[in-house]
């Protein structure tokens, strides 16, 4: 990523600070903040004036909507998180959402495990994750409509994790290690 790339960055990370700061006080991002991203983001790079062409960018879009989505449809995430990881992958491709979304997932893990153990929850969120991914694993037997009601059932923690706050830490840490 070369210093123009950077810059042309700074948008995108502007708004995902927007959704995390709201997603922090709220547990809830607005849409006029991941419509803009979407919406932006194809435009810049329609334009030739962002980090991927505008192929990519669709490409993008579509990679963050579907791999949210199925997060979504469990009832794991809200439909702002979905609609945040395709604006990031109308910004700056599938490749890079698929980045920001593994690392993401880790950071947000880490911040989970670290929540349950500071309430003293550690036990109850090991239990919780081994009857989800059991339901996960017998999805077929179950439905999808008992996975995500235990799901929902299964909370191990207080509040539930503003996502787009491991999402800004995981695009940061991209941006910053893709920087020459």
């Amino acid at each position: 990523m070369t210093t123009h790339d950077l810059l042309v960055c700074g948008p995108v990370l502007a708004l995902i600070a927007m959704a995390a700061a709201v997603d922090w006080r709220s547990r809830r991002i607005p849409n006029g903040v991941t419509f803009t991203m979407i919406l932006s983001g194809i435009a810049v790079n329609v334009a030739s004036l962002g980090p991927t062409t505008g192929a990519q960018a669709l490409l993008g879009f579509l990679a963050g909507f579907g791999l949210m989505l199925v997060l979504l449809l469990l009832g794991a995430i809200g439909a702002g998180d979905v609609k945040l990881m395709a604006g990031i992958g109308a910004w700056m491709g599938p490749e890079a959402v698929l980045k920001v979304f593994v690392l993401a997932s880790l950071v947000g893990a880490v911040i989970v495990l670290a929540q349950a153990i500071a309430q003293r929850r550690g036990k109850v969120l090991i239990r919780n994750s081994a009857v989800l991914a059991m339901n996960l694993a017998h999805i077929g037997d179950v439905g999808l409509d008992h996975v995500r009601e235990s799901g929902q059932a299964s909370r191990s923690v207080d509040r539930p994790l503003p996502y787009a706050v491991p999402v800004l830490i995981a695009m940061a840490v991209l941006v910053a290690c893709s920087w020459r």
